[in-house]
């Protein structure tokens, strides 16, 4: 029978014997087993784990790999909504057709990203340890959507400092403890605004004009969610990452955070300039 080791494993913690039982120890071999170098069986190099001990140098993300494209989001009398489609482009391949961003904090925010997916993910696990640690305090008090816009301010700028970005430009939208509207966007380096409607990527070009006209703070959800329609119409017709399968989350005061399933948007592709879409474009195909 094999002695008991009077050390613990290292791996497993204090207190526990580990695979030493399972092996002769220095206490009924002539010559304890001496420690060698870690040699692989496939002839690559041995893992290591500390990046000190690698030969290359550290290296950060440059850019993005898988993304998400545009977010839109706008205020209305009930409450709030967002809107984006769930396309993961790799490059310009479509890839991943069915990826939610949107991601219901609690039951008065919500947060959609477009930019690199992986960002995000890590985003959303920094956001479900806050919340986690706000329900442990108990004190009946939820996080606001200011209070997560802040924080996610502060993420972004961090990470900014660090010259390591997180490459997504986040919306952040909700329901203040007043029962006030709030739409705020944070970008990859910490800049930061709140406005009646927001967008991200491409949509500040073709979505914000639209808002600009028809976005009122007391319009019914029905006008919102046309007028959202509408604009991931356009979004959809002229940014070719897009697709036509999108999620509306919707935010309000007496109804919480619903986020809907996916859906398509009638689309018409026989309009007259569609046709012939280069003809007075000059040098074009």
């Amino acid at each position: 029978m094999l002695p008991r080791p009077t050390s613990h494993s290292k791996a497993l913690g204090p207190g526990v014997a580990g695979p030493e039982l399972a092996v002769a120890t220095s206490a009924v071999l002539d010559r304890p087993p001496q420690p060698g170098a870690h040699l692989p069986l496939s002839g690559a190099a041995p893992c290591a784990v500390d990046p000190s001990s690698l030969n290359d140098p550290r290296q950060h993300t440059k850019y993005p790999y898988v993304t998400g494209t545009s977010v839109l989001a706008v205020k209305y009398k009930d409450g709030v909504l967002l809107g984006c489609d769930t396309l993961g482009a790799y490059g310009s391949t479509k890839r991943y057709k069915s990826t939610q961003r949107l991601y219901r904090v609690n039951d008065k925010c919500v947060v959609a990203a477009g930019g690199e997916i992986s960002d995000f993910q890590h985003i959303s696990n920094l956001l479900d340890e806050l919340t986690t640690d706000d329900y442990r305090i108990d004190d009946g008090i939820q996080l606001t959507p200011q209070q997560v816009y802040s924080y996610l301010c502060r993420v972004m700028y961090n990470r900014r400092n660090k010259m390591d970005p997180l490459w997504n430009s986040l919306v952040v939208g909700g329901v203040q403890p007043d029962g006030s509207q709030f739409l705020g966007m944070v970008g990859m380096i910490g800049t930061h605004y709140t406005d009646s409607h927001v967008t991200t990527g491409f949509a500040n070009q073709l979505a914000r004009p639209l808002f600009r006209e028809r976005q009122r703070d007391d319009m019914s959800e029905e006008e919102a969610l046309n007028l959202l329609y509408d604009a991931m119409r356009v979004c959809y017709y002229r940014d070719k990452v897009s697709i036509n399968k999108f999620q509306v989350a919707k935010v309000t005061t007496a109804g919480g955070v619903s986020i809907s399933e996916p859906f398509a948007l009638d689309m018409r592709w026989d309009y007259k300039m569609f046709s012939n879409p280069t003809k007075w474009a000059v040098g074009a195909w």
